[in-house]
């Protein structure tokens, strides 16, 4: 039997210098947009190592802490998990605590998705990238990259 998931997450925003952000395509939802997204793999794994490992996981991307820089915005959301995913975690975990990071990388980077988790990609303008996702704490964040660019 495969372990519960751990409530604990994060998601980071792939963008670019002109606040292009990249979606990904959930495979188990088709129509289903997001940046990338995972939980921990144990209690005491640290944020910017989750970070780091979904980011390659699900794109290929290699965030080298020189040229491709992950951002910890200090920022988390607790949110409900949808219905269609509780089962995935313990019985009675109905909330997740997500963490947020960015990563700006150059437009022409090469993608390699992660078959069985995502179909496809997408590059969009930030307000339409926000617009296309499904979750609202995704969305929320890519409101929030144009700011959060500004100060950092």
């Amino acid at each position: 039997m495969k372990p519960y998931k751990i409530p604990e997450s994060v998601l980071v925003v792939i963008h670019t210098a002109d606040l292009q952000v990249l979606l990904i395509e959930r495979a188990d939802r088709p129509g289903y947009w997001q940046s990338v997204t995972g939980s921990l793999d144990a209690p005491d794994e640290p944020l910017m190592e989750t970070a780091r490992r979904e980011l390659f996981e699900e794109t290929g991307i290699v965030a080298d802490g020189q040229a491709i820089v992950l951002r910890d915005w200090q920022l988390s959301n607790v949110y409900t998990i949808y219905p269609v995913w509780r089962h995935r975690y313990a019985p009675g975990v109905t909330e997740n605590t997500e963490h947020v990071f960015s990563v700006e990388v150059p437009r022409d980077i090469a993608i390699q998705l992660a078959p069985r988790e995502h179909l496809n990609h997408v590059w969009l303008p930030w307000l339409e990238a926000a617009d296309l996702c499904f979750s609202s704490s995704n969305a929320e964040a890519i409101l929030q990259l144009r700011e959060y660019c500004r100060t950092s």
